[in-house]
């Protein structure tokens, strides 16, 4: 053995990874970076399809379509959050019927769908309210939609939200799949795959707040959604091009009943006794298994759950099949349930450990709104853009990461990656809580500049450039947690529920939302009623700093819980 062992230690995609070459599924070698091309390559054009339709939305339906700030949030708001839990009904969906290929497929053409009815809404005048003036906009004077006007654009939005149900759950799985996770190179390619992909749509992100939102303002929307719309043909047109490189990893039912089905067989045998040694014919191993490589063995974490796959009497057919599958389980079955509630306390650390990301999007452009926007002898700064420094941040330190950090990493540590998913996952959160720290004495900073300064506009003349620190360490947060969560969610789920757990990434952005609205809220309350609000409509008179350190401490309370379940955490490759 010591001839074949490589310098690191077993894998989780060593043990399980063999699924790709799944006598059920197809015998074609998985083509690793040679299919990248066609499914990165249609991720990144539908990424700028839909980020470029979205960039600006906010404007579009103020100016175009005379809502209020009220009535275009809650539409937003709307959309947003029916767009985050769509990704859990495509993940079931891909897993339990139609698998990962089609169910991107059907996104991309509900998507391109959605796009092309929303470019319609801006060419076409009658889909529209009529124009008003920028003073009628302001009284209040302007035609609003009417209900047909407004239900088109709600069907197109409807449509995206069903296009991302379909695509955001499955394309990193489905790209997972095409990588040999069996030898080295596939294994390192799938490592550099996250990275890479991510690094791909912050540069999307940052053309879609600079060139798109630019041509959508100071030309046309039409233009302006148009050229997105065209973005998602050509995504839809490269994924095609390589259908005949693609792995397909065939759906193998649905994944819920299978969870449930160990529950209810566990109780059903919660009257019997574990037997003292784990002897051969006590548990159900059906030799028939997803892969050709062996699955993790029966272990003793959360023993109750053994008595599922536990044997009584005659209940394994002469074929080798169980007679009723919610009182025999397989010890496959259990051990991928074991998995999942693992991974819950991980998954609920990371809803409050993106406090500090969301704030990086609200506040901080508060507090560029009153700051020294001009940037050299010509340039001003839009105080929405100043998360482009955040972008930048990541497109340039990810490759880096990946490319030199990662290497002199795994020569120190003999471990893959470098670092374990969790230790990633953990320094991302010391990353956001160093950033609300930071954010907290440069809003200290501000507030006296801008309070001393006495200026009747209430701008300190401090540049916006000091909110750069905060901004390059949230980008380092998201390198991080983000990408950390995406590998870990990859990794450790059960390989037949990987768009699932790629989907608790999107209910993670969901849920931090309604968190941070809610501690917002509270704060805003309790602070009012105790003559010193925090959070008021002027942020000069406000106290923004000690709402920032206050997120530094819920997030520190958070880490030392991620720390607990973290230590706690077996992983899947681990398990003998």
């Amino acid at each position: 053995m010591s001839g074949t062992c490589s310098s690191f230690s077993p894998s989780e995609e060593e043990i399980g990874a063999a699924d790709l070459q799944d006598t059920n599924i197809n015998q074609r070698k998985p083509a690793g970076w040679k299919a990248m091309p066609f499914v990165l390559g249609n991720e990144t054009f539908e990424r700028l399809a839909s980020f470029g339709l979205m960039a600006n939305f906010m404007v579009y339906l103020q100016s175009e379509y005379h809502m209020n700030q009220v009535k275009a949030a809650t539409l937003l708001n709307t959309w947003s959050a029916a767009s985050n839990f769509a990704p859990v009904i495509g993940a079931y969906v891909s897993d339990a019927f139609i698998g990962k290929f089609w169910t991107i497929a059907f996104g991309s053409f509900s998507s391109l769908l959605g796009m092309i009815i929303m470019t319609l809404t801006a060419l076409l005048p009658q889909l529209r309210p009529p124009p008003c003036t920028h003073e009628g906009q302001l009284h209040g004077q302007c035609l609003g939609q009417n209900k047909a006007q407004l239900g088109i654009l709600i069907a197109s939005l409807c449509w995206l939200s069903i296009g991302t149900g379909g695509i955001k759950p499955c394309s990193i799985p489905f790209s997972v799949d095409q990588f040999d996770l069996t030898t080295e190179e596939g294994r390192k390619g799938n490592n550099s795959f996250y990275n890479l992909y991510y690094t791909t749509q912050t540069i999307v992100l940052l053309i879609t707040q600079t060139v798109v939102v630019y041509i959508q303002n100071d030309i046309s929307w039409a233009l302006g959604f148009g050229i997105p719309t065209l973005c998602m043909l050509f995504a839809i047109v490269l994924f095609f091009v390589g259908t005949k490189v693609y792995i397909y990893i065939t759906p193998e039912g649905s994944v819920f009943a299978a969870v449930a089905q160990v529950f209810v067989a566990a109780y059903k045998k919660r009257q019997l006794n574990l037997p003292a040694d784990e002897v051969d014919g006590q548990f159900y191993n059906p030799p028939f298994s997803r892969s050709l490589l062996p699955e993790l063995h029966l272990t003793r974490q959360y023993s109750c759950l053994n008595k599922a796959a536990l044997i009584v009497g005659d209940e394994v057919k002469q074929d080798g099949l169980c007679e009723n599958p919610w009182r025999l389980c397989s010890v496959q079955q259990v051990e991928d349930v074991k998995c999942l509630i693992n991974i819950i306390p991980i998954w609920l650390t990371s809803v409050l450990g993106f406090l500090a990301m969301n704030q990086q999007g609200t506040f901080t452009v508060a507090q560029a709104l009153k700051m020294d926007l001009q940037f050299g002898p010509s340039i001003k700064i839009p105080a929405g853009s100043v998360g482009v420094i955040t972008l930048i941040a990541i497109a340039i330190w990810l490759p880096f990461y990946d490319g030199v950090v990662v290497a002199a990493l795994e020569k120190v540590t003999k471990q893959e990656g470098g670092i374990t998913l969790l230790q990633r996952i953990g320094i991302g959160n010391l990353f956001s809580i160093l950033t609300m720290l930071v954010s907290g004495f440069i809003e200290t900073e501000r507030r006296l500049s801008a309070l001393s300064h006495g200026g009747t506009d209430g701008i300190a003349p401090m540049t916006v450039m000091w909110l750069t620190p905060q901004l390059i360490l949230i980008g380092f947060s998201e390198i991080f947690s983000i990408v950390g969560l995406i590998e870990f969610y990859n990794k450790q789920f059960p390989k037949h529920m990987r768009s699932i757990g790629n989907s608790l990434i999107y209910l993670t952005f969901s849920f931090a939302s309604y968190a941070s609205s809610t501690v917002i809220s509270v704060v805003h309350d309790v602070s009012a009623r105790h003559g010193s609000n925090w959070l008021s409509d002027d942020i000069n008179t406000s106290k923004l700093d000690y709402f920032y350190f206050l997120i530094a401490g819920i997030s520190s309370l958070n880490f030392l819980f991620f720390l607990f379940c973290a230590r706690r955490y077996h992983y899947r490759s681990s398990v003998k």
